[in-house]
């Protein structure tokens, strides 16, 4: 096992990071820690129940003016400097990220509830967020799922089978364990470095997997 280098962006193209109210806020903020660090641009967009999970979770309550969700984010992520980051509110549904000629690398929904999951295998857009998930599988891009539940129900399993058959990655929020955790952070990290993988990105500093370790039997 080895430790990667994080890499820095080199595409104008920006990230689209979708945060729902799933439990596990902070894997959104390790996320956003190191697409910043790396020099990605980031078009964050937080549904509303983001809000009140915030609020139940850390006793914290996140702003809903753009330029102050901004500060918020950057604070939870530690990174005051780098990267580009937009903040979009829930309801707007005519910003940019909601058509599909606005170009992007992708989309990542860290972490995603089934409420969301349930709604994209539909073909719902009720907010802003599903809307841009729903224009990353009509655009034939990529959009990857982290969702946080267990156990899942059967229609949990059906509606993530309907996701994966239209081009969606589902990375469960499942931490390994050989790369010799240490913190919490490390656990979350494997998860959010896993994610990124789907959409080429390497910019988690993880120690990855390169084989057996001493002789076999």
């Amino acid at each position: 096992m080895s430790l990667t280098s994080p890499a820095t962006s080199t595409s104008n193209k920006p990230l689209i990071l979708g945060i729902t109210g799933a439990s596990g806020l902070i894997y959104a903020v390790r996320a956003l820690k190191y697409l910043l660090e790396a020099d990605y641009s980031v078009e964050l967009v937080a549904s509303k129940s983001t809000y009140m999970v915030w609020q139940a979770e850390q006793n914290v309550r996140m702003p809903l003016e753009g330029v102050q969700q901004e500060q918020f984010w950057r604070s939870q992520a530690q990174v005051e400097t780098g990267g580009k980051l937009h903040c979009h509110p829930w309801g707007d549904v005519g910003a940019n990220i909601a058509s599909g000629s606005f170009r992007t690398l992708g989309m990542v929904i860290m972490p995603c509830s089934m409420s969301t999951i349930g709604k994209l295998a539909a073909g719902l857009s009720s907010d802003l967020l599903e809307r841009a998930a729903d224009v990353q599988l009509k655009e034939g891009r990529k959009l990857v799922l982290v969702p946080r539940e267990t156990p899942f129900s059967l229609i949990h399993l059906r509606n993530l089978t309907t996701l994966a058959e239209s081009g969606a990655r589902i990375v469960p929020a499942i931490p390994a364990w050989y790369h010799n955790p240490q913190t919490i952070e490390d656990l979350v990290d494997f998860v959010v470095a896993r994610a990124l993988d789907q959409l080429d990105i390497n910019c988690v500093p993880i120690k990855r997997w390169e084989g057996h370790l001493g002789d076999e039997a």
